[in-house]
């Protein structure tokens, strides 16, 4: 069985050259990187070697290079694979002496058959520089008309002997061509199931490649949901400080509007109570010019009295003074009524002042109120 080392560090390309290898009959040895294949190389000789272009330590052009460097396996078929092949790469092949450069992804049995292709050249070359020129032998006829000599002779036994072997080797050969039909007849069979595989493991790559891509485009989607998720709950939290701020105002403003209500009735209280306190100024102005016309009848009265002192040492007058004293009392009497009546009101009106001080004050606090919510809103 031929043996095929094959160097790429991406595992997916040797594991994809092993399944074609090993499906065409052939061994198949796996290196991860160029330091790898070289190691191999310095303890076993492979069949043909397959190595990618470009590996992180050494390149398939130096590992072609050591393969020609080397005499034991100087003539070892070395295939380099690349993903890019244009002309510099293919000088560069050129230049270590590599037998070809393939492009990978491989398409189909391009590979399996370049491989196959570089072992039956190897072969039939090694097969040429083994194979010695032999001596042909004489028509039967002819030997037996013919005088030869005893070196001739001789060298008639050794092609005779040559002749039996090759028909003893001829059935062998028949039923190794026979063996070599079948499977040959088994690889075409393989091979077609092995394109089959290979168009489904295309139409597979296809749909992987399509799965990723909608993969990545869900893995957006889901980010862009996460975003909005997180902005639609900070907006929920702005809506809800909104909400609470716009219920503390409306409160304010239901608040304001009863605060309003209530400043209006005191007010109309305290129209009210000024229009009673004008009537009770008139009131007071009207007591003090009753005082004044009483102390004017007082004055009146301390003159009658000097006058009635007078007239008791006038007895003719004794009667209309008499007369005059009566309705002074009287007048006193309705002017002393009418004192005490205006005392009561100005003592009503000192009560009803001191209830408009302490509305005032409290409407003045709620104004206060009022005044710093609408501050703080």
């Amino acid at each position: 069985m031929a043996k095929v080392l094959v160097a790429d560090d991406s595992i997916a390309v040797r594991k994809v050259a092993e399944r074609l290898l090993t499906e065409a009959g052939l061994g198949v040895v796996l290196a991860a990187n160029g330091g790898e294949a070289l190691d191999y190389l310095a303890k076993d000789k492979p069949d043909l070697i397959i190595s990618d272009v470009i590996m992180p330590d050494k390149s398939g052009y130096e590992i072609c290079a050591f393969v020609r460097e080397q005499k034991g396996i100087a003539n070892t078929p070395v295939l380099l694979i690349s993903g890019i092949v244009n002309d510099e790469v293919t000088k560069q092949a050129e230049s270590c002496h590599a037998d070809g450069v393939l492009k990978k992804p491989f398409q189909g049995t391009s590979l399996k058959d370049r491989v196959l292709e570089l072992l039956a050249k190897r072969q039939k070359a090694a097969e040429s520089a083994e194979k010695s020129p032999g001596t042909v032998p004489e028509p039967k006829s002819q030997i037996q008309s013919a005088r030869v000599r005893d070196e001739e002779s001789e060298g008639y036994q050794r092609a005779l002997a040559r002749l039996k072997l090759l028909e003893e080797e001829l059935p062998v050969e028949r039923d190794r061509a026979t063996r070599g039909a079948q499977r040959v007849a088994q690889l075409e069979g393989e091979l077609a199931r092995a394109q089959e595989i290979e168009s489904l493991l295309a139409k597979e790559r296809e749909q992987t490649a399509q799965l990723k891509l909608q993969l990545a485009e869900t893995d957006r989607v889901a980010a862009r949901i996460q975003e909005l998720e997180a902005a639609l709950q900070k907006e929920r939290h702005n809506s809800g400080q909104q909400a609470t701020t716009l219920a503390e105002l409306q409160k304010g403003a239901s608040r304001a509007q009863e605060l309003e209500a209530a400043l209006h009735a005191e007010r109309q209280a305290a129209a009210f109570l000024v229009e009673k306190m004008t009537a009770m100024e008139q009131i007071i102005t009207r007591v003090g010019a009753l005082e004044q016309s009483l102390a004017a009848e007082q004055q009146k009265s301390r003159d009658l009295t000097l006058r009635l002192s007078e007239a008791e040492r006038v007895s003719q007058t004794v009667s209309e003074s008499n007369s005059l004293i009566q309705a002074e009392r009287e007048r006193n009497a309705l002017l002393t009524k009418r004192v005490s009546e205006a005392e009561q009101a100005a003592e009503q009106t000192n009560r009803q002042f001191e209830e408009i001080a302490t509305k005032l004050g409290e409407i003045a606090k709620l104004a206060a109120q009022l005044g710093n919510g609408k501050r703080r809103s």
